[in-house]
């Protein structure tokens, strides 16, 4: 037979024949999707995933939600540790500039904490699972200091600077008590900023937040206790609130951010090459044994 004169050959063909075939079908799916109608009331999805470093791609979905008059109100779905500080502020203000116009909630997944709640307390309103990892209202630097190893092995360093705390944080030597003094000024400015962001946007007395803006981090049932979120939900009871807070009648659509069409395809295509090398390595494995076994995909 073919395929046992010509194994390589055959395993490369049926799998080209696969992938077409995917690529038809996705096609096609792209083409004809009904998810939501062309026209009529939604809201906006905009999802914020993983460390918070660019506040740009949220602050110019936002601005589209904002301009678009299809969309009546916009969910803001956090699943984020937090991040940087100065990114977290832009988004904040970005969410505080939209909701003069339209409202906004936020759904909390996995986590949402530090910046991830920094952002939220800016919205309209905040739901969250009972089990979400939430809070964490602080702020913390970090530094390594390799002193100690450098001396083992040897290597020495010579800094030039214009001021005595130019260098501050060097993993080459430890930090003096003027640059600690000025460090912990540095951070304890940044989290007063936080909490009066927080007190701001959750319209709280500033002193019930900071009394629990200590770092901790809480659970979602906790912090509805405190007043951190507005409801315990999931991300369909969001939907249904976004909706029917922005006047929405009957059913509620969604609608995403648009996303350049070769985004999709790239990640398609990244994932075929994925799935062709792990296929590849299965055949090659079952070859040295002497059979070829079925696998599915």
């Amino acid at each position: 037979m073919f395929s046992r004169r010509h194994p390589y050959l055959f395993f490369i063909l049926v799998n080209t024949s696969i992938m077409c075939g995917t690529l038809i079908i996705l096609s096609l799916a792209l083409t004809v999707s009904v998810s939501a109608p062309e026209y009529g009331e939604k809201v906006g999805i905009i999802e914020i995933e993983g460390m918070i470093v660019d506040a740009l791609p949220v602050i110019e979905d936002l601005k589209y939600f904002r301009e678009n008059e299809q969309v009546k109100a916009i969910l803001v779905r956090i699943n984020s540790p937090g991040g940087g500080v100065a990114p977290s502020q832009e988004i904040y203000r970005e969410i505080l500039k939209t909701k003069k116009e339209k409202k906004i909630i936020v759904s909390m997944g996995t986590v949402a904490a530090s910046g991830g709640y920094y952002i939220a307390s800016a919205a309209d309103g905040i739901i969250a699972n009972t089990g979400t990892i939430t809070g964490s209202i602080g702020v913390i630097m970090g530094f390594t200091n390799f002193e100690a190893l450098f001396q083992k092995i040897g290597l020495q360093t010579s800094v030039i600077k214009s001021g005595d705390l130019k260098d501050m944080g060097s993993p080459t030597r430890p930090m003096t008590p003027e640059e600690k003094t000025f460090l912990q000024s540095f951070v304890t400015e940044i989290h007063e900023q936080f909490i009066q962001d927080v007190s701001q946007g959750r319209d709280m007395p500033i002193e019930d937040i900071r009394s629990i803006a200590d770092g901790r981090i809480i659970t979602g049932d906790q912090a509805k206790n405190l007043g951190l979120i507005d409801r315990i939900g999931n991300y369909e009871d969001a939907v249904q609130w976004a909706g029917r807070l922005g006047g929405i009648q009957g059913k509620i659509y969604t609608i995403y951010p648009p996303k350049p069409p070769l985004g999709i395809l790239e990640e398609f295509i990244q994932n075929e090459i994925h799935s062709w090398i792990s296929k590849i390595s299965a055949f090659k494995e079952y070859q040295s044994v002497g059979y070829l076994c079925p696998y599915t995909n």
